[in-house]
């Protein structure tokens, strides 16, 4: 019974999916790294790091569509261009978080949560994993997405945009482990936990999360 249920599992889609052939991104990955840098660094360097990635405009006017997927590797570019390594990972992780309880609070609906809740862990994640892959096309832009649910659950992204054109000797897309994370931790297991593992900025084919708990 659990297992049909969990097969069943949908959430709404906020547009369409052709959003991904033009390289469109959900505009959380704007206001909440906005949020994240207001909330650790304060309004004058959110101001500068939001000049330096020409996007200025979004402080005064949040997004409120889907945005090119280019405002957003821009607006990342920036964050390692003006803060040091560990605070600009602080800030992206941040931004996940923030990002993934705006979706539990306004994208996923409550009895969607509530059945998740109840189910097992391993088939929360399967369940889980299906509505992500439904909806990668809000978050990946025109990366490839792909899913392995079990445990632990792995998640790749090909041509993520987050590090597009990044070169570093560490994995670099805090923001979608950190979503990925607080998502697993509130509707799967509270012990959770979501590395990134291989990263295209340091040389793999793919950005490649593990989710465990």
């Amino acid at each position: 019974m659990h297992g049909t249920r969990a097969q069943h599992l949908s959430l709404p889609r906020a547009a369409d999916a052709s959003h991904h052939a033009a390289g469109r991104i959900g505009p959380n990955a704007i206001i909440q790294t906005a949020e994240a840098l207001r909330l650790l660094l304060g309004e004058d360097a959110t101001d500068r790091v939001f000049a330096a990635a020409r996007l200025e405009n979004y402080l005064s006017t949040p997004p409120a569509e889907m945005v090119d997927e280019a405002e957003v590797i821009r607006l990342h570019g920036a964050l390692r261009t003006l803060l040091d390594e560990d605070t600009a990972r602080a800030v992206s992780g941040k931004a996940g978080q923030l990002t993934a309880a705006y979706l539990l609070a306004n994208r996923i609906p409550r009895p969607a949560q509530r059945l998740l809740r109840l189910l097992p862990a391993r088939l929360a994640s399967r369940a889980l994993s299906r509505a992500i892959t439904a909806h990668a096309w809000t978050f990946a832009g025109t990366g490839i997405f792909t899913a392995c649910p079990g445990r632990p659950t792995v998640y790749e992204i090909s041509q993520c945009p987050l590090c597009r054109g990044h070169r570093s000797d560490h994995a670099s897309c805090d923001f979608y482990a950190a979503t990925f994370e607080t998502l697993f931790r509130t509707l799967v297991h509270p012990d959770a936990r979501a590395r990134e593992i291989a990263c295209e900025a340091v040389g793999a084919s793919a950005c490649r999360f593990e989710i465990d708990w």
